[in-house]
């Protein structure tokens, strides 16, 4: 897994972007092209499969831009988590349905009150 920080800049009509630690550089007209960009010049950096980005804007000529290269989503966390508890056995099955009944009585003593945030 790797991951690529990114200091954009905007200077006229041309953002640009250096890694801040490592030898990574881009150009482009838009962030939008210079995000493309980036993740691409981190994919060759990087051969693992699965890329999250993330771009924040600091100020309207500035920002930092993250690309994460393999990173694992969160469906494969809750898998794993699923499969520890079908094999636990039924009483790991038996626990969300206690918590969706306490959820479900907490959101009728809210209709109870005799008023909605909807009237």
């Amino acid at each position: 897994m790797g991951v690529y920080t990114f200091v954009c800049r905007s200077s006229g009509d041309e953002w640009t972007a250096k890694q801040l630690k490592g030898d990574l550089e881009a150009s482009a007209a838009t962030h939008y092209e210079l995000q493309r960009r980036l993740v691409a010049a981190a994919s060759a950096a990087d051969s693992a499969a699965g890329v999250q980005s993330s771009f924040a804007m600091v100020t309207p000529s500035s920002a930092v831009f993250q690309v994460i290269i393999g990173a694992v989503g969160g469906g494969a966390a809750i898998g794993g988590g699923a499969s520890a508890g079908a094999a636990a056995g039924g009483a790991a099955a038996e626990a969300p349905k206690a918590e969706e009944k306490k959820e479900e009585e907490k959101e009728e003593s809210e209709d109870d009150l005799g008023f909605s945030l909807f009237d």
